[in-house]
């Protein structure tokens, strides 16, 4: 290599590490934990985002295998193991999964994807996170009421809603705040409680026994692991659902509103990728999601011999026919 192409290399290496605000230490690996309820294909975008950012599985970076396709109730032992193998940092899946990190260690790096970080106290602000976590917060307890509104507008006239919560991650706060809002609207807003996958179908058969006329599923990492068994259900209780990511209507979902998962693992990697070499968590402002897209999936809305309206249909960053 000429001596002018290497100084070009050096100084473009140098633009990257200052721009992304980390720098590798030559013949270091990493090691990478997780604590997650899904499995590992889930997150290949984020592995590669980092091997983008040059952190390369089978190199520079090992991950621990260990903390994958958790059920909720494994948590917090898997979180004790994990934090035994003594990671550069862990990423956790979640709200649950980042409490059960955090009362494992309070060294080690903790990145997470969380539907409320300060609502559910993982953090004391976004800006200044404090303590040893930082991450994504994606906006859930506004997105859920938002999510409201587009049922309501799907659904003229509509006059009860059924939400399936996960209770670790859904405060009374927020709850007793969307049945204020659904009230003002003139909707009825009952509430189903999801503690174990084994409670979704139950949960899915009582909101249509009480009558609801649709299902707001709210962001939890649990209901994620399980969406497949809840948009099978809802179908067959031709009960039209919304869900929390754009992705869920190429599954079968009827409509999905929130970040796109491809997009919040990015953000994620970026991330991992300061706190693994050396920037403390404390210091590294909880981030937002960059963009939000409306899905619609007129398949769906066939199948339950649903008109969906132009209005809502103009808005859509997707429309799946």
């Amino acid at each position: 290599m000429r001596r002018r192409d290497l100084i070009a290399l050096v100084a473009a290496a140098a633009a990257l590490s200052a721009s992304t605000g980390w720098a590798q230490e030559a013949g270091r690996k990493y090691l990478l934990g997780f604590l997650v309820q899904a499995p590992r294909p889930r997150y290949a975008v984020l592995f590669e985002e980092l091997r983008r950012l040059g952190f390369i599985e089978g190199s520079n970076l090992s991950v621990a295998p260990n903390g994958f396709g958790l059920a909720v109730e494994q948590l917090e032992a898997a979180a004790v193991e994990v934090a035994q193998t003594k990671p550069d940092a862990i990423f956790c899946g979640g709200d649950a999964a980042a409490r059960a990190a955090q009362q494992a260690t309070d060294t080690i790096p903790l990145v997470t994807i969380a539907d409320d970080a300060i609502r559910n106290r993982l953090v004391v602000s976004l800006a200044r996170p404090g303590g040893n976590l930082t991450g994504i917060s994606i906006l859930a307890s506004e997105l859920n009421g938002k999510r409201l509104e587009l049922l309501i507008e799907l659904l003229p006239g509509i006059r009860r809603i059924a939400a399936l919560i996960d209770p670790a991650t859904t405060t009374i706060e927020q709850l007793q705040a969307l049945i204020a809002a659904a009230r003002s609207r003139g909707v009825e807003l009952s509430i189903h409680r999801i503690e174990t996958p084994q409670d979704i179908v139950p949960a899915i058969e009582a909101a249509r026994a009480s009558g609801a006329d649709a299902l707001n599923v709210f962001a939890s990492a649990l209901l994620y692991a399980n969406r497949a068994v809840i948009i099978e259900h809802s179908a067959l209780a031709r009960l039209p659902a919304i869900y929390q990511f754009p992705e869920h209507c190429a599954e079968g979902g009827l409509v999905g509103y929130g970040s796109r998962l491809a997009s919040l693992d990015r953000q994620a990697a970026g991330l991992l990728a300061k706190v693994i070499t050396g920037t403390r968590p404390a210091d590294l402002p909880v981030e937002q999601p960059i963009k939000l897209e409306l899905c619609v999936n007129l398949k769906a809305a066939k199948a339950l011999a649903l008109t969906v309206p132009q209005s809502l249909l103009q808005r859509a960053d997707q429309v799946i026919e």
